[in-house]
């Protein structure tokens, strides 16, 4: 009775654990994103890409968002990328790492036994015995298992494994999120590679009018009705506007380099892919997880959520730390003169102890070491915080860089077509005398600018629609199975 009792006793204390139980932080309070959430569409404009875009509020992401671009050439190097870029192999390195940490750890919880043999052969002296006595030799040899259990009394190998569980799952978000930051920078690249693709050849288009103007001055200038004063404008005209085609071309080959690189190929081994703005279609339904939503679906949310219940773990551990710990142990084995007698009756040999040990004195490194742990929990509760008010600053700016930038690529829209007819304007002026080559150079520059800023207002509607994907956490939950990590044997 006493020892079923002691060993009631005995569970119940190793089912205890010290230290706070996690709960997960609650998502916050807000109801909205901006002040402007009302808003369910952008502004559009009669262009291919100037579709209007309307905001599904609670809709969900679908895993794979490149695909809604409706690119061939995209979705490649999504698939490229996923399985060749090294980041991706190294974040599934290490979540294996942390899952066998985990596992490690679990055995604590099991007996460690050991077994051993032990041959030993001596040679005693006679002379311990009587004057004269000869030397004799002796052979010992042993053979044992040892048992050892730690009692868990207070939860501190428990809160070890949990903080070790919550490092893996850490690690498990930490991979979603080099995912999505993957995907995320092969897709700000492709549109980039396609926006300096894009204006290049409006450069360009823009250099053979330049060209074809300085034919007709120079004509002008044989006619009489001009000065050489007006060539030398014209070619100083057309000599800046060919300057900047070589940091055009620096920058779309900085993005075709990246391109091979995210899809882990060397630059050289690469083609440019055949992807231009025109291409892509620009998705007009964009879904909007609700505020409520969105920590459970950031993976930098979610890893930090993982870190702050890694650190509560951390407080039980350090707080069993300060208590006493009991380990069991035994063994059971044999002792004979002889290795065949080992198995015989008499060779056998048992014992079976109890330790307990309780910290005295420590210099006070044990509180210190739990108040640091607790710290370290304020730290933990403080940058998820920051974490989810940065999420939620990420969203509200997507979600107001659509809208504007909708409006800005309507206005360039106009400013082109105005600056076209205004060219188109004073150049039959200009054919006829009518207006003088000044205000046909201003009208010429106008046109320019108004055409580049037009490619760039352009891209950037798909650029805003990628980073609201990845303000809203990518889709990872809806994302199909990239294939089975593997593993070590």
């Amino acid at each position: 009775m006493i020892r079923r009792l002691g060993l009631t006793v005995v569970l119940l204390l190793s089912a205890c654990a010290v230290g706070p139980n996690f709960h997960a932080p609650p998502p916050p309070a807000t109801q909205g994103y901006t002040p402007g959430d009302a808003a369910k569409s952008t502004q559009s404009t009669d262009v291919v890409g100037g579709e209007p875009q309307r905001f599904q509020y609670g809709q969900d992401l679908p895993g794979e968002w490149w695909t809604l671009f409706g690119s061939t050439a995209l979705n490649e190097l999504m698939g490229q990328a996923m399985v060749n870029y090294p980041d991706i192999a190294a974040q599934q390195a290490a979540l294996r790492a942390a899952q066998e940490n985990v596992r490690a750890q679990a055995g604590v919880f099991l007996p460690s036994v050991t077994g051993g043999a032990f041959a030993q052969r001596n040679k005693t002296s006679g002379g311990t015995i009587a004057p004269g006595f000869p030397g004799f030799f002796t052979n010992i040899y042993t053979a044992n298992v040892n048992v050892s259990y730690p009692l868990d009394l207070f939860g501190g190998e428990r809160r070890t494994l949990e903080g070790l569980q919550a490092q893996a799952e850490n690690e498990s978000f930490q991979l979603e999120a080099s995912y999505l930051t993957l995907t995320f920078n092969v897709a700000s690249a492709a549109i980039q590679f396609a926006e300096d693709r894009e204006l290049l050849e409006a450069t360009r288009q823009i250099i053979a009018l330049e060209e074809k103007q300085l034919t007709v001055i120079q004509r002008l200038v044989q006619l009489g009705s001009e000065t050489n004063a007006d060539v030398l404008q014209q070619k100083a005209n057309l000599a800046a506007v060919r300057a900047t085609l070589p940091p055009l071309q620096q920058l779309l080959d900085i993005s075709e380099h990246q391109l091979a690189i995210l899809t882990g190929r060397f630059p050289h081994d690469v083609p440019a892919p055949e992807l231009k703005l025109i291409d892509l279609k620009l998705p007009q339904d964009l879904p909007v997880s609700l505020p409520s939503a969105l920590v459970a679906q950031r993976p930098d949310i979610r890893a930090q959520a993982a870190m702050l219940h890694q650190a509560s773990a951390a407080i039980g551990v350090a707080t069993a730390n300060m208590l006493p710990q009991l380990t069991l142990s035994g063994s059971f084995g044999g002792e004979a003169l002889r290795f065949a007698s080992l198995l015989e009756p008499g060779s056998n040999e048992w014992n079976i102890a109890g330790q307990i040990t309780q910290p005295l004195f420590q210099g006070g490194a044990l509180r210190a070491k739990r108040r640091a742990a607790l710290d370290a929990y304020d730290q933990a509760t403080a940058q998820y915080k920051l974490t989810v008010l940065s999420a939620f600053q990420n969203v509200a700016d997507t979600l107001t860089a659509l809208d504007n930038d909708a409006q800005a690529l309507n206005a360039q829209n106009d400013a082109v077509a105005a600056a076209k007819a205004s060219l188109d304007l004073i150049q039959r002026q200009y054919d006829i005398g009518t207006a003088n080559y000044v205000a046909l150079l201003t009208a010429q520059q106008t046109y320019q600018q108004a055409r580049l800023a037009y490619v760039r207002a352009l891209a950037s509607r798909y650029t805003d629609t990628v980073t609201l994907f990845q303000a809203l956490g990518g889709g990872w939950w809806n994302r199909k199975d990239v294939g089975a990590l593997p593993t070590h044997p």
